[in-house]
């Protein structure tokens, strides 16, 4: 009897998070879910791996729809939370890592902040398949725990990808899979290949305050319209054309220009021509 896939779920907007625990119903259909996620909210943390970390693990068990889970909270970001999971947590290495469902798009340049994704990143640096998911929400509930958000087709669209995961192999340079999905989606709601937009979509806003010595804590508004973002991309298909926007993601992370010609370029400089 062939076992069922080990399936890692993990987070950035920590272990009670309604949004992980839509995504643990969708994946217990396709595997043994093992939760592990932030002990707290730990939004915006990127890849980071802060040595102010405590790296605590807390057993718990938690109730979710009438059913008991044990799941694991880290005192760490989730990046730390996926390295505790598969070096001491798990028994074996996952077959697949899935990062959400996120309160919240993580579109374009944003990535690299986003820690739905950085926590895939992090998956997909040990060579598990990974997939981070973001449902849009309005941004009262980015930090938030809200009831009113629902996760219903993001769980549906958590699961389709997940089971290609599973059952498939990605194309060479294809490291992880980032899903952005409109808030009001439904199963039926199509789906689109997009590239990361450049523009930046979320630009920071300098705090409100009379001295430097005042606790001053940045925020984020749109900077654009969805409609000012290249029709393939993850902003446009999501926020304009209202369809769910996949994008595959390499950790390589090197440019596509020629190197050959930037050689030549640099070495022109340091030769003085």
């Amino acid at each position: 009897m062939q076992e069922r896939p080990q399936i890692l779920l993990t987070n950035d907007d920590g272990i009670l998070s309604p949004g992980l625990w839509a995504a643990a119903a969708a994946l217990e259909k396709l595997g043994y879910v093992h939760v592990v996620a932030p002990r707290e909210q730990s939004t915006s943390m990127g890849r980071s791996m802060p040595m102010s970390s405590d790296g605590i693990i807390e057993t718990r068990d938690v109730v979710v729809n009438g059913r008991s889970w044990r799941v694991h909270a880290v005192g760490g970001t989730p990046a730390q939370a996926v390295l505790h999971a598969v070096l001491e947590v798990m028994p074996a290495r996952p077959n697949l890592l899935v990062s959400g469902i996120n309160y919240g798009e993580n579109f374009g340049t944003g990535v690299t902040i986003s820690g739905t994704v950085g926590a895939a990143m992090e998956g997909a640096a040990f060579g598990i398949p990974s997939l981070a998911v973001s449902l849009e929400v309005d941004k009262a509930h980015h930090f938030s725990y809200s009831e009113e958000v629902d996760f219903g087709a993001a769980a549906y669209f958590t699961g389709i990808f997940a089971e290609v995961l599973l059952t498939r192999k990605m194309p060479e340079d294809v490291d992880l899979l980032k899903v952005e999905i409109p808030q009001e989606a439904t199963p039926t709601t199509k789906w689109r290949i997009s590239r990361l937009a450049t523009l930046t979509y979320y630009e920071s806003v300098a705090p409100k305050r009379t001295s430097w010595l005042e606790p001053g804590k940045l925020d984020y508004r749109e900077a654009f319209t969805p409609e000012d973002f290249p029709h393939d991309t993850d902003v446009f298909i999501t926020k304009a054309a209202r369809k769910v926007a996949v994008t595959p993601l390499s950790l390589d992370m090197t440019s596509r220009t020629d190197l050959s010609e930037l050689e030549a370029l640099l070495r022109g400089m340091e030769q003085g021509k």
